[in-house]
């Protein structure tokens, strides 16, 4: 037990190897800290060029069924999971190839929409499983209709969440 000790403590660096390393009394007045606050925010790196506004994601949780037609023109059937305007989550009872590109079509709240999506790599789950995907050349329309659908489906979903609390 002794000697587990004693090889663990040669690692940690000795006291001549500290005061090799702590920085002399000049270099402490350069590398000290800012202390205003001005300072401190210039002196952060800037993130702005790396913000990517990312739309945001509607957890559906199987609520709004799907169509997938594939590339042989078969159909397959699963359930949003999670749903955005950039791509999503689907349920799905077996899981499709990656990079497969299939037709999206489904319903949400009056709007039918129909587009093209590329299957990414899929995740087991319980009960089947779980498949991302990302829209391919969704046109701006397109994508506007998606945008406005969702946000008023999340709208009516809150409504009726707080209807159901309030009783």
């Amino acid at each position: 037990m002794l000697d587990e000790f004693e090889s663990s403590a040669r690692l940690l660096p000795s006291l001549d190897e500290k005061k090799e390393s702590a920085p002399s009394s000049g270099d402490q007045k350069a590398a000290a800290p800012p202390k205003d606050k001005a300072e401190k925010a210039a002196s952060r790196p800037s993130h702005d060029d790396k913000i990517v506004d990312r739309p945001f994601r509607v957890k559906l949780r199987g609520s709004v069924l799907v169509l997938l037609r594939l590339p042989n023109k078969r159909s397959v059937r699963g359930a949003f999971h999670q749903l955005s305007t950039s791509g999503g989550v689907i349920h799905l009872e077996k899981p499709l190839d990656e990079k497969l590109v299939v037709e999206l079509i489904f319903h949400i709240q009056e709007k039918t929409i129909r587009n093209k999506a590329q299957m990414l790599f899929p995740m087991w789950a319980t009960q089947g499983w779980m498949q991302p995907f990302r829209f391919v050349d969704l046109a701006n329309e397109g994508r506007e209709v998606l945008d406005a659908s969702l946000k008023l489906f999340l709208g009516n979903a809150s409504k009726s969440a707080a209807a159901g609390t309030a009783s």
